[in-house]
C-alpha cells in the first residue's frame, strides 16, 4: 500500500517542516487538496503555495483538484510537475480531452469520483486514466468519518480495470486509518491519502507505517 499524507490536515504554519517530517518518514507522494470555494464549500491553496510545497517536498505531489473550470486550473499547475493530477468527473464535460491535456504535459491523469459516483461512469475512460480516485468523504474538508460504501466501490472498480486489463491504480481518500487500511488493501485499492490519521499522530512515521498491508 502506497501512502499519501494529504497536507490540507498539517500545521500550516510550520509547513515546511510538515512536509520535510512526512518525507523523511517514508510518505511516498504528497497530495495536495486544491479547492476553489464553488465546487466544495472551502478554499484552500493556489500555485504560489503548492510551489513551494514542491521545493520542500522529497517525494512526488499529488495534487486534487476540487474545482470548477478544470481546464483553467490544469493549466495552473500543471508547471509545478506533479505525479498525479486528479480532477472530478462530475464538473466534467470533455474528460477524454482533458486527460489527453495532463498527459501531454507530462503528467499522470487521474479521475475521482464523489461517494455517490459510480465507478460504470468512467468504465470507458480507464484505458485513459493513471488512477481513480475514490472519495471516502464527501470532499471539502478534512477530519470526516470514512463511509464504508466506499469498500463495494473500490472492489467494483477493480474489477473492472482486471477485466479491461489496464494498469490503473485506485485511491481512496477520507476517513483513512489503521482500523480501516485491511479492508481496502481486500477491496483491492493501491493507494491511500490520509490527512487527520497521520498529521495528528505523535509519531508521523508509525502513523504510516500502520497503513503499509
Amino acid at each position: 500500500m502506497l501512502v499519501a499524507p494529504s497536507i490540507l490536515s498539517c500545521d500550516f504554519g510550520r509547513i515546511n517542516e510538515e512536509i520535510t517530517a512526512i518525507c523523511e518518514a517514508g510518505c511516498d507522494l504528497v497530495h495536495v487538496d486544491v479547492m476553489d470555494g464553488h465546487f466544495v464549500p472551502n478554499l484552500t491553496i493556489g500555485p504560489v503555495v503548492v510551489n513551494a510545497v514542491a521545493k520542500a517536498a522529497t517525494k512526488p505531489l499529488d495534487i486534487h483538484l476540487m474545482v470548477e473550470n478544470n481546464t483553467f486550473f490544469v493549466d495552473l499547475f500543471a508547471p509545478l510537475k506533479p505525479k498525479y493530477l486528479s480532477f472530478h468527473i462530475e464538473e466534467e464535460k470533455h474528460p477524454h480531452r482533458l486527460i489527453q491535456k495532463i498527459r501531454d504535459y507530462g503528467i499522470s491523469p487521474a479521475i475521482v469520483l464523489n461517494p455517490h459516483t459510480p465507478p460504470s461512469s468512467i468504465e470507458y475512460l480507464l484505458a485513459d486514466l493513471d488512477m481513480v480516485l475514490l472519495m471516502s468523504v464527501n470532499p471539502g474538508f478534512g477530519g470526516q468519518k470514512f463511509i464504508p460504501s466506499v469498500l463495494e466501490k473500490a472492489s467494483l472498480l477493480k474489477e473492472m480495470i482486471e477485466k479491461r486489463n489496464t494498469k490503473t491504480l485506485i485511491e481512496v481518500d477520507g476517513g483513512v486509518n489503521n482500523q480501516n487500511i485491511q479492508a481496502l488493501a481486500h477491496a483491492g485499492v493501491d493507494i491511500v491519502v490520509a490527512g487527520n490519521y497521520v498529521f495528528s499522530a505523535s509519531d508521523y512515521t508509525c502513523a504510516i507505517d500502520s497503513l503499509r498491508v
